[in-house]
Parts: structure tokens; C-alpha cells; sequence
């Protein structure tokens, strides 16, 4: 087994081994042990050097392409959803991605405790290839504009409820005075790490319910 395999199987395992008491639910650094979070940090960092794909807008966004599952972030607005009000806990996180039209979007699951309602939040967004200053041509980073944010409720208590599906609809949030940017700093046919501008981190692996989300 090569290294780079070798380090993905290994930080995958890490990941694998905290989510399990929350399944499908990402982990986020906020109630993780610092050895932990710096143990991943590491290993992460150890793997991006690995990169096969260092200019993934280049030669490699037919990978980009389809949906991709949330499994780690110490992004400011995933760890919010650690201490969701009212008994709710935040489930499955995907990005859904459009490559030809510059479009993807984040949905995020989230059901009561006690099961007595479940929805999603969904936000929507466009992204353009960015110059850095290390080269003169798009390589890994991205330009991000949020645009809608789409808060549902599907089912109360075991019911369907098509008209709070969804219930509301607002102008998205970014960033005052500039512009969210992502680097992807790995990426191969399952998995994608990617770092925002305020250093934040996100781990994706390929999901197989890009059909169910279409």
C-alpha cells in the first residue's frame, strides 16, 4: 500500500471511530479531545503533500463533480450546528455540486431528539475559479457567493408537511467586506479536503445519494 493510502485509510479510521457514536452527523473539533483534533490536523496535513490532483481545476473538476458528504469541519458554522435549540441534532451534511454550472449546495439534516419533527436547512451558492497569488492560472482555489437559504420542515411527528417544505426562504449570509474563498488541497475519486479562508478545515468523502438529492 502506497503512503498516501496508507495516510487516507489511517484518517479516515479516525474519523470513522468518533462519528460512530453519532452516525451519518459530522465531526467537528468543539468536543473533541486537542490530541485528537491535532492528530487529525496532522494526518490531514500529511495527505494534502500527497495530493494527486494539485491542480484539481485544471485537470481533474470531473471529479469534483456529484455529491459529497460532510465528515469533519472546524468551520465556524458547522460546529454551530453541535448545539442546535429546541432538542434538535443535526444529521447528515451533503454538497452537491455542478461543475458546468458553477453552482453547488449545502443541505443539512436535522431531526428532534425524540423524532417529533425532521427537516433540512439548504443553502445555495456559485463559485468561480480565482487566481492566487502563487499562479497565474486557476488551480485549486474558488470563489464562494452564498445566494439562498431554504429552512424545511418535512415530516411532524411521522406526518408529511409539504407546505412548511419549505417554510422559509432569506438571502444567504457572506462574508462582510470580502470574498469566501476554498482552496481544495486534496482531492481523488472518494475524497476531498478542502481549507477556507479563515483556515478552516473540511473533510468529504463521494456519497452515492446524488440521485436522491437531484
Amino acid at each position: 500500500m502506497s503512503n498516501r493510502l496508507l495516510l487516507k485509510e489511517q484518517l479516515q479510521a479516525k474519523i470513522g471511530e468518533i462519528q460512530s457514536k453519532s452516525p451519518g452527523s459530522p465531526v467537528t473539533n468543539v468536543k473533541l479531545d486537542k490530541a485528537i483534533a491535532k492528530e487529525i490536523e496532522q494526518l490531514t496535513t500529511q495527505l494534502e503533500r500527497c495530493n494527486p490532483n494539485p491542480s484539481p481545476l485544471l485537470y481533474a473538476t470531473s471529479l469534483l463533480e456529484g455529491a459529497w458528504q460532510l465528515q469533519y469541519s472546524t468551520a465556524r458554522e458547522i460546529r454551530s450546528l453541535d448545539s442546535l435549540p429546541l432538542g434538535l441534532k443535526i444529521g447528515k451534511v451533503f454538497q452537491v455540486i455542478d461543475v458546468g454550472n458553477k453552482l453547488f449546495f449545502n443541505l443539512a439534516y436535522v431531526q428532534h431528539s425524540l423524532g417529533l419533527a425532521s427537516g433540512f436547512v439548504k443553502v445555495t451558492a456559485r463559485f468561480e475559479p480565482a487566481i492566487e497569488d502563487s499562479s497565474p492560472v486557476p488551480n485549486k482555489r474558488i470563489n464562494v457567493y452564498f445566494e439562498k437559504r431554504y429552512l424545511s420542515i418535512e415530516k411532524i411527528v411521522g406526518i408529511d408537511t409539504p407546505r412548511l417544505n419549505p417554510f422559509k426562504v432569506v438571502p444567504a449570509n457572506n462574508p462582510q467586506g470580502r470574498v469566501a474563498i476554498l482552496d481544495i488541497t486534496y482531492l481523488d475519486e472518494t475524497l476531498r479536503i478542502g481549507r477556507g479562508g479563515d483556515e478552516s478545515l473540511f473533510i468529504l468523502s463521494k456519497s452515492d445519494e446524488l440521485q436522491q438529492l437531484a
